[in-house]
């Protein structure tokens, strides 16, 4: 529930137009509902500053509809990741409003303008054109998560030029997310030309020898230029939700 709605609540409770009981009514569900095959939790707008989002791996498209529901009907935007095309093409069948985002494997359904809440840009770059599902889903959900977003692809270490022609669009970001698969090697480089956040993504992409973006998340942790942090890999989304509370103005 966000807090708005709460806000309404509250004053129509004060100004007589709400009786307490149906006041409760509305709010019984704030900290979580039970749905049987998922728990929501309400209460992670308040706590957290954004909606609870959609895990759509391993989720049936029944229970993904239940959990979209519950979410709809407490006023929240939704974004679901890790939806494939099938997936989300059954989910539009039941919520029209939806949009499916293939190059992201996302959905999202905005009931309400997603309001601008980053006091700077998020600047996602990505290593090769391989890496762009990876990336897509850290532009989207930072997107989401009410920033200003720009993207910077394919300009991995391979043709370094690619990347330093860019130099104007990486000071300008206030936080970095770099992906990249092989050897994982761009967030150090892009650490050493930026005095702000990098966040950097371990793709999965890659020969053999990758280990499925193992060799990349262990380069990427034994990075040499300072202020470089690390998610998991293809963790896209986790990469944006943190830029995000990075980049958020409080209050």
């Amino acid at each position: 529930m966000q807090n708005k709605a709460i806000e309404k609540v509250l004053q129509e409770v004060s100004e007589g137009a709400l009786e307490v009981s149906q006041a409760l009514e509305k709010l019984k569900h704030l900290p979580f509902e039970d749905l049987g095959c998922a728990t929501v939790d309400h209460h992670r707008t308040l706590r957290q500053g954004f909606p609870e989002v959609i895990f759509g791996q391993g989720k049936s498209v029944a229970q993904m509809r239940t959990i979209i529901t519950a979410l709809l009907e407490k006023g929240s935007n939704v974004l679901a990741t890790r939806v494939n095309g099938a997936k989300g093409a059954k989910l539009k069948e039941f919520f029209p409003q939806a949009v499916y985002h293939a190059d992201a494997r996302a959905l999202t359904i905005e009931q309400h303008p997603v309001a601008l809440r980053g006091r700077g840009k998020v600047l996602v770059v990505c290593a090769g054109t391989s890496d762009i599902p990876v990336a897509a889903e850290a532009v989207l959900t930072a997107q989401m998560m009410g920033n200003e977003v720009e993207k910077v692809y394919d300009v991995g270490v391979a043709g370094l030029h690619r990347l330093l022609a860019r130099r104007g669009t990486l000071a300008e970001a206030s936080v970095i997310i770099v992906v990249a698969g092989m050897e994982g090697a761009l967030p150090s480089v892009v650490g050493g030309l930026v005095d702000k956040p990098v966040i950097a993504v371990p793709t999965s992409v890659g020969y053999g020898a990758s280990f499925g973006g193992v060799a990349a998340l262990l380069g990427m942790l034994n990075s040499c230029a300072a202020g470089v942090t690390v998610v998991n890999i293809d963790n896209g989304f986790g990469a944006a939700y943190a830029a995000s509370l990075m980049n958020r103005i409080h209050g």
